[in-house]
């Protein structure tokens, strides 16, 4: 059965059904400007839709009835008054009679209103666009060729000038090629205005057209009537803004973050922020220290603040990692510590989610295959200047820094670079590390467990009394939810994130980066024995901490996360108690002087090298030909050493001075004259000498 006003293609063509009856079916031409309504049995039609000769197709004009003119608009007038005219025909059951059609007709046209191709142009257009008043809606929109491009021949586009000196330039095929380029090189790769744009173009036209006077070049108006008339409103949009902005902060949005997060512990978000805030010293509250970097780990699902770190670590590895040791971590003793009350909240039990989304290089390397492989933990990392795509956390840092700006002395505002007559922002700083780390640790105790969230994308199966709060959301889809979150040991995790690296071993021990390390492990094995027999392989993986040098982690099995802690030498104790960049750090300042020292030696040493030389040169021309056999020469190798010895040491005797007369003996004290020799027994034998 064939519905009224159905389409139907039969080879090339289309045609409209407008009405049936029950052996016929009514039907017209829709594109044939001259068609009228033609008779086709019902059984024919049937069987070639059977023979998938002829087939069922939408409608090219179905968006007419959506359309909506505005009342008493001139579309909606010329509309209702050309049905008026045709109506008596089209509600005749019995149009498609030849005979009853033209009577119709004659009727119409008697009344004079309007002519007979006219009016065959109404009832055809009523027919073949769906049988309803807004077919007679007029084609403004095909009017005036818009959309279509307007080729200038002899005389240019437009309205004359009235103001202006000169008739104009023609807009022609090169001009509009030097447009494209400006328009590509100077709008849309350096974001260039109009303006600025067509007065790089003028340099280059007059290359081009040297002659032509600057009356008759092309306008400002007409570059900008080309740029609106050739390119899309979306390029206008990327052609405003760098590319990276336009993808982080300009592009649509298709979706939400929350649909791919089925439950907590699903997704975690993992992001950086330089604090608008300048920090003082905790040991002189008038030292300036600078911005603070926070770390921020976030559920995807629920939005709770799960991990953090706040310090001056800049944002890499080495911070993420301590933010996700914080996710895994009990915070109890850790909220104690701040003198935080955990009395009337309850923090959730933490764990491993399915997967984290980071920048990339935050989490790169073995830390990938470490969490993926042993704690199966999908690594999703970002393209490079693509904050959109951690967008929750990026928004959490900006309402979590919103709570307490506003109050904090030292807070950054606009440009960060003084100018003169400006604010020093580093000089208005009050608060230290330790209260500024409070401060936000209350603000993630009152976002996770208090503060409901007004744009929070509810899923369906959401009950309407469930509270918009992280800590309920994460309750709820733990009990509703698949919960993905996965006990594991803290420590080892920290460990499997480390940064590794291959060390060497020796007698003296594990070396890396030229620090001595030992375990009891590896002393009981015989790595550090003396002894051709000791085993010890040349090289081991070991991960370590770049905030600690003082110990390391050896993995002694390949393919184990098992590993052995070894800590610092005697050997390299000036590296004790200090993180492993003052190890770099003091490592290059050893090289940098041994490159000046080795430097020096080299200037010496070729002074040496020359002394030597010249010794050696007068030594051969001071030695006459001898005329002794060898072997008399070496018969008196023992007399001359003999000689050459004893002239050695009669050179080391020390020399004696003899006086001629002796010297005048000068008394301290007057003596008595006496003729008795003095007596020196109790000095030659004092107690003490022997």
């Amino acid at each position: 059965m064939f519905q009224v006003n159905v389409v139907v293609q039969l080879e090339d063509k289309l045609y409209r059904v407008l009405l049936t009856t029950n052996r016929h079916a009514i039907w017209i031409d829709i594109e044939d400007q001259k068609a009228f309504p033609d008779i086709v049995e019902l059984s024919q039609l049937e069987s070639l839709l059977l023979q998938e000769k002829a087939t069922r197709v939408d409608d090219p004009y179905g968006y007419i009835t959506n359309l909506l003119p505005e009342p008493d608009s001139k579309d909606a007038i010329i509309r209702d008054r050309n049905y008026q005219i045709i109506k008596s025909l089209v509600d005749d059951t019995n149009f498609y009679v030849k005979k009853i059609r033209a009577k119709h007709i004659a009727d119409i046209l008697e009344i004079g209103e309007v002519s007979r191709p006219y009016l065959y142009k109404l009832i055809r257009r009523y027919w073949q666009r769906g049988q309803v008043p807004n077919a007679l809606l007029p084609d403004y929109k095909n009017s005036g060729g818009k959309g279509q491009k307007r080729i200038a021949k002899n005389k240019k586009l437009g309205r004359p000038r009235v103001i202006m000196a000169g008739i104009g330039a023609l807009i022609d095929e090169p001009t509009e090629k030097l447009f494209r380029i400006i328009i590509d090189k100077y709008i849309f790769k350096k974001q260039f205005s109009i303006a600025r744009a067509h007065r790089k173009f003028k340099g280059l036209y007059d290359n081009i057209f040297p002659n032509v006077s600057e009356s008759e070049k092309p306008t400002k108006r007409q570059l900008s009537y080309f740029f609106d008339r050739e390119y899309t409103n979306v390029e206008k949009i990327k052609a405003g803004v760098p590319d990276i902005i336009y993808r982080k902060d300009v592009r649509p949005l298709l979706s939400t973050a929350t649909v791919q997060a089925l439950g907590p512990g699903s997704r975690y978000e993992i992001d950086a922020t330089i604090a608008d805030v300048i920090l003082v010293s905790d040991h002189d509250r008038n030292q300036p220290v600078g911005r603070p970097t926070v770390y921020i780990v976030i559920d995807v699902f629920s939005r709770l603040i799960v991990g953090w770190y706040i310090g001056f670590e800049n944002p890499s590895y080495v911070a993420a990692i301590q933010a996700l040791h914080v996710a895994l971590t009990d915070k109890s003793d850790f909220f104690k510590g701040l003198g935080i009350e955990t009395d009337n909240f309850l923090w959730p039990t933490p764990g491993l989610p399915d997967a984290i989304i980071a920048d990339r290089g935050e989490l790169i390397g073995h830390q990938i295959e470490g969490l993926e492989s042993s704690y199966k933990v999908r690594i999703e990392n970002t393209p490079p200047y693509r904050g959109d795509a951690k967008g929750i956390v990026e928004q959490r840092f900006r309402t979590l820094q919103a709570e307490f700006k506003k109050f904090t002395p030292g807070e950054v505002i606009g440009p960060t670079v003084k100018k003169r007559g400006g604010k020093n922002y580093w000089l208005d700083g009050k608060l230290n590390v330790s209260e500024f780390t409070e401060i936000i640790i209350s603000s993630i105790v009152m976002r996770n467990f208090v503060d409901p969230m007004t744009k929070y994308d509810r899923a369906k199966d959401m009950p309407a009394d469930l509270p918009s709060i992280p800590i309920h959301l994460w309750n709820w889809g733990l009990q509703n939810r698949t919960g993905r979150l996965r006990k594991a040991n803290a420590d080892y995790v920290r460990i499997a994130l480390l940064p590794r690296a291959k060390a060497t071993t020796s007698v003296q021990g594990i070396c890396l980066f030229g620090v001595y390390y030992s375990a009891s492990e590896i002393i009981e094995i015989g790595w550090m024995h003396r002894s051709d027999r000791s085993d010890r392989p040349e090289k081991v993986e070991v991960a370590y901490d770049p905030n600690f040098a003082d110990e390391i982690y050896l993995f002694h099995t390949p393919g184990n996360q098992d590993h052995w802690v070894c800590r610092i030498t005697d050997l390299s104790r000036e590296f004790r108690g200090v993180a492993f960049w003052e190890v770099w750090r003091k490592q290059k300042q050893i090289k940098i002087q041994g490159s000046k020292d080795q430097l020096q030696a080299d200037n010496l040493r070729m002074h040496h090298e020359n002394r030597v030389e010249d010794i050696i040169s007068s030594a051969i021309k001071q030695t006459p030909k001898s005329t002794a056999t060898n072997a008399e020469r070496m018969k008196g190798v023992s007399h001359s050493r003999s000689e050459q010895l004893e002239k050695e040491r009669a050179q080391r005797r020390p020399k004696i001075n003899i006086r001629q007369e002796a010297a005048k003996v000068v008394h301290i004290t007057p003596s008595e004259d006496s003729d008795d020799y003095p007596d020196f027994e109790d000095e030659l034998f004092n107690n003490e000498d022997n």
